[in-house]
């Protein structure tokens, strides 16, 4: 009889270490905490995680000579010392670049232009052969990128409208200055076809103007930029304005921009205010990350844009936040500018 006990025992023994084993007790899911399944209904499968929060943070910014980076570099620092979660910066090629990083899960947060976040949303433009991306949503608008249309200062050139048959750089192929380039000169009524279209960098549109090679440039770019304040200093430049009943055309017909004056003097060779347009510079999330979390992350960066550490930074307002963002926003971020008040 004892071993006969014995035995049962035993057999009582290994068949609950089975149980175990197959998922029968607890295991950790992505909060840290505890996931029993008879809590779910006694399932036998192991619930999914609450939700895809990772332990770490990428945040795609741009190049390590632009502005994404090192304003990136500060925005991680913050968000480590005041969200509760790691975040690093990754040197990127920047806006297009890094919505295709958060589509593959390769970063969390992203430095991008809002009309090329809307481009990836509606799979239009430089993502035609990528389809809609929705993996991201908004969490801010930052600061402005202002299309600068430059041309010498002795230019005769006045108007976007007197630009018909000149030599125009539009930005390189497939550039976002491209695309903003086409939307101005439609609001005036002309395309690619009417101008003698050329598609250089910015470093090169310089050089042509400089050399007497190229008419005017579209440039889009905080500023001031640093291309221009040295063109202004060698050959000297006028920044061509938009009038205002086009720049109201243009927002209305594509609301991801901005009204924008450049200040007076903010080149050497333009003494006065320039009206213009701009994008925005935002941050854009994961979409499956938690509400609370982004809350966090959006708390930290809004709340220490003193200690970011870069001169952009004080451009970056609260009030602003979702100025220009024509994208969802993230329902985190939501909650944090509800609470203050930002529309």
């Amino acid at each position: 009889m004892k071993k006969r006990g014995l035995l049962l025992s035993l057999t009582l023994l290994l068949t609950a270490a089975l149980v175990t084993a197959c998922g029968g007790g607890t295991s950790n899911n992505a909060n840290g905490g505890n996931t029993n399944t008879e809590a779910n209904g006694g399932s036998s499968e192991t619930p999914a995680p609450a939700n895809n929060d990772p332990s770490q943070l990428i945040v795609a910014t741009g190049g390590t000579g632009g502005t994404y980076y090192p304003l990136g570099g500060g925005m991680a620092d913050q968000i480590t010392k005041n969200a509760g979660v790691t975040a690093t910066a990754q040197s990127t090629g920047a806006s297009a670049e890094n919505v295709r990083l958060l589509r593959d899960q390769q970063a969390d947060i992203a430095f991008i232009q809002n009309d090329i976040a809307e481009y990836a949303i509606n799979g239009t433009a430089m993502f035609e052969q990528d389809g809609k991306i929705d993996a991201f949503q908004a969490l801010g608008a930052l600061y402005d990128e202002t299309i600068q249309i430059v041309v010498s200062a002795d230019s005769n050139i006045a108007s976007v409208a007197d630009l018909q048959g000149k030599r125009v750089s539009v930005g390189s192929p497939g550039s976002g200055t491209e695309k903003n380039a086409e939307q101005i000169l439609e609001a005036y009524g002309l395309t690619f076809d009417d101008i003698q279209l050329q598609r250089l960098s910015f470093a090169d549109s310089a050089k042509a103007i400089q050399d007497g090679q190229l008419d005017a440039a579209f440039q889009t770019a905080g500023t001031p930029t640093a291309a221009i304040t040295e063109l202004a200093v060698t050959k000297g430049v006028k920044i061509i304005p938009i009038d205002a009943d086009k720049i109201d055309a243009i927002i209305a017909k594509y609301p991801f921009y901005v009204k924008t004056t450049i200040p007076a003097n903010t080149y050497q060779t333009v003494p006065e205010e320039v009206e213009t347009v701009s994008v925005k510079s935002m941050l854009v999330i994961r979409s499956d990350l938690s509400e609370d979390l982004v809350y966090k992350v959006t708390k930290a960066i809004f709340e220490n844009i003193d200690q970011l550490g870069h001169a952009k930074a004080k451009e970056i307002k609260l009030e602003n936040a979702l100025q220009g963002v024509s994208i969802p926003v993230h329902p985190g971020a939501k909650k944090y500018f509800d609470e203050h008040g930002v529309q």
